[in-house]
């Protein structure tokens, strides 16, 4: 047999080969490719052992690919063929396989000899094909069957590296982008990727690759059309599709549209979650015909791995929305205005938007504002632990009753403290961090807290940043389980100019460095930035962006503006902290002062007594902070006038304090000493004021 195939080879000059009845009877047929001209040319032999009717073939190399020898045997052949070429070699031997008509497989061998012209060109191959499958039965079997194995074992390998990557998907899109990228569903040989998710009983596609595969008017199907996707839904079980001439039975409206891509099989998949579709997948190929039950086991395992991973990305941005929902709900919509102060705010989720967290901000107009001049302010940054749903709920409930305390008077150590005790009863396994300022916008004294929060800074008006250190107390609702109230009162001047910063750590904190690494970068970055606070603002929110990070950021900046132009000496102003002595004897000495140079009838220190008496009762009978002014009055005769405003609408009366007694001789000092004196309710508190003749 090999010598009668080697005669066969060696046929003289250029004319097409002949049958050879020797070498039909040995089970082979010749051929004789032209390759000039591009024409195969079989005897009945040859296309007997390729089981092509003759009425089939045209004579063409890319027919007889395109029917019976699938594109990975045909590019090995081409590959064997150019290297004998390549090597200046004149024959060549491979084993292929051919699909027949029914489908199955088949080993065919073939041996080819090189015609050369003058100058060394290859311009003919002359040959034999004969079947090879009894021949390589034994052998072909067990490495077929290894070779099997091989796939099933790398195509079980891709489902487990999908899966894994899956399990780290947070969104729809990242789903897709598994399924899309080098480790995802291409590694399983298929050509086409078509996903859609099931919507109000349609199917909406999301996904559909390479590009240029959309197939038109199927954006949007109803669970009851004629394709593919719709019956795995309907049916709830998997749809393999072994053949071109199946898929043009079963789905003629569809197919149509598929023929460009050279489909020969598809498997679609329902993606069921708690036992209902959420909705199906397609992998298409151009390179196979049939589903073995191994790789149907695969198949099956990847989309349920899939429909898992696709329910938790849509529960996650189905919470995800809730929670940025819920937290721009509880944020304020606005901030106010404030006499005296620009203020700018800004709110950046962590992880482009992926998570929500309980960062918050508040600015707090508080009494004791008055028409000229500056008001009170107080400004809070806060993080409730955790990024979900129940972060943001609690973050909006410590916004509100922080509110509450603020405005109703209370100093900021109390505001803090009732804060935390307020978390606690919560019965929540939350806690938060939080940094309450109280700034006299007139004075620009600032009365901080902190709770276990990091520190403010401060932007000087030259341009010079610093860390402003506040001793602090322990965390929102964790000080209060542990009866560990206490939050040490700082204090700070704030001058024209100069800007206040108050943010969460996720402007600071980054994964691999310390707290002062962060803060020192901050402080250049704040140092290096514009004066103006919606400027700055905007540069802090875009190098936290550009850094990117896991936390949510908030920050405020609250920067004091000159005050406002005004007779000099006729008006002074200055804000007492309940358990201050010092304010207290700064607020003494400056009414002392404004008494002396103004030159008052009555003695200096008979103002300063009366003062004194004013202030210790706001301070001693309400509970909280009191504000001390001192004016000139023209009208009806020069006066001056000292007003104590407190947030207590409490009025206050004089008492008996009997010979021996210790209080309730403050109201009648004040009514012996000053010229006039009265109660002027200030909105939800009051002023007590006393006036003294000028000459």
């Amino acid at each position: 047999m090999a010598d009668r195939g080697a005669s066969a080879l060696s046929l003289p000059g250029d004319r097409p080969v002949r049958p050879d009845p020797v070498l039909a009877l040995n089970g082979m047929g010749s051929f004789d490719w032209d390759l000039d001209a591009g024409l195969f040319h079989l005897d009945a032999q040859a296309l007997k052992v390729l089981d092509l009717p003759p009425e089939e073939y045209d004579g063409r190399l890319d027919t007889l690919n395109a029917l019976r020898v699938p594109p990975p045997e045909a590019a090995r052949l081409d590959a064997t063929v150019a290297r004998a070429i390549k090597d200046g070699s004149d024959h060549y031997s491979a084993y292929f396989r051919i699909r027949c008509r029914d489908g199955t497989m088949r080993w065919t061998h073939t041996r080819g000899r090189l015609r050369r012209d003058d100058s060394g060109r290859p311009h003919r191959v002359v040959g034999i094909l004969r079947d090879a499958t009894e021949e390589l039965a034994d052998s072909t079997a067990r490495s077929l069957r290894s070779a099997q194995d091989a796939a099933f074992r790398q195509q079980t390998g891709v489902v487990q590296v999908i899966s894994a990557a899956l399990a780290h998907a947070r969104s729809v899109q990242d789903v897709i982008d598994v399924l899309k990228d080098t480790h995802g569903v291409r590694h399983l040989g298929a050509t086409s990727l078509v996903m859609g998710l099931v919507e109000a009983g349609r199917i909406r596609l999301v996904a559909e690759g390479p590009a240029g595969s959309f197939v038109p008017g199927t954006r949007v199907t109803r669970i009851d059309e004629p394709y593919p996707m719709s019956e795995v839904v309907r049916t709830l079980s998997p749809r393999f599709i072994e053949s071109p001439e199946e898929f043009a039975a079963h789905y003629p409206v569809l197919w149509p549209h598929l023929t460009g891509l050279r489909i020969t099989s598809a498997a679609y998949l329902p993606l069921i979650a708690q036992a209902r579709p959420i909705g199906a997948m397609g992998l298409l190929y151009d390179d196979r015909r049939g589903f073995s039950a191994e790789e149907r086991a695969v198949l099956v395992a990847l989309g349920s791995s899939i429909a898992q991973s696709l329910m938790r990305a849509m529960l996650f941005e189905q919470e995800k929305d809730l929670a940025q929902g819920l937290q721009q709900a509880m944020l304020p919509r606005s901030i106010p205005s404030v006499r005296g102060a620009d203020i700018a705010v800004r709110y950046r989720s962590a992880a482009l938007g992926r998570d929500i967290g309980g960062d918050w901000y508040d600015l707090i107009p508080l009494p004791g504002d008055t028409p000229s001049g500056g008001g009170r302010v107080g400004a809070v940054i806060g993080d409730v632990q955790g990024h979900d749903t129940h972060a943001a709920a609690v973050m909006g409930q410590l916004r509100i009753v922080l509110r509450a305390y603020a405005t109703e008077g209370h100093t900021p150590a109390t505001v803090m403290a009732r804060a935390s005790v307020f978390l606690h009863e919560l019965d929540t396994d939350r806690f938060a961090t939080c940094l309450y300022a109280e700034t006299d916008l007139a004075t620009g004294v600032v009365q901080m807290v902190r709770a276990g929060h990091i520190d403010p800074l401060l932007r000087h008006r030259d341009g010079r940043c610093s860390r402003v250190f506040v001793e602090g107390g322990l965390p929102l609702g964790l000080s209060a389980e542990f009866g560990r109230l206490e939050y040490p009162v700082a204090t700070l001047e704030l001058d024209p100019g100069s800007t206040l910063l108050l943010c969460t750590d996720g402007l600071v904190e980054l994964p691999g460095t310390d707290l002062d690494d962060g803060m020192s970068g901050l402080m250049g970055l704040v140092c290096e930035g514009p004066a103006e606070v919606e400027a700055l603002a905007d540069r802090l929110i875009q190098a936290a962006e550009e850094r990117g990070g896991e936390d949510d950021v908030a920050l405020l900046l609250l920067r004091r503006r000159a005050p406002r132009a005004a007779r000099p000496g006729r008006r002074l102003r200055q804000h007492v902290a309940a358990g201050d002595p010092e304010a207290l004897a700064q607020a003494r000495h400056l009414v002392r002062a404004a008494a002396r140079a103004w030159g008052t009838r009555a003695p200096a220190d008979e103002i300063e007594l009366v003062a004194g008496e004013l202030i210790t009762n706001a301070l001693l009978h309400t509970e909280g902070s009191a504000i001390v002014t001192v004016r000139v009055l023209e009208d009806s005769g020069r006066r001056l006038r000292i007003e104590v405003e407190d947030c207590s609408s409490a009025l206050p009366r004089r008492r008996d304090a009997g010979e021996s007694g210790v209080f309730g001789r403050g109201l009648l000092l004040v009514e012996r000493l000053a010229d006039a004196w009265g109660v002027q309710a200030r909105g939800s508190g009051k002023a007590v004021w006393c006036e003294f003749r000028l000459p």
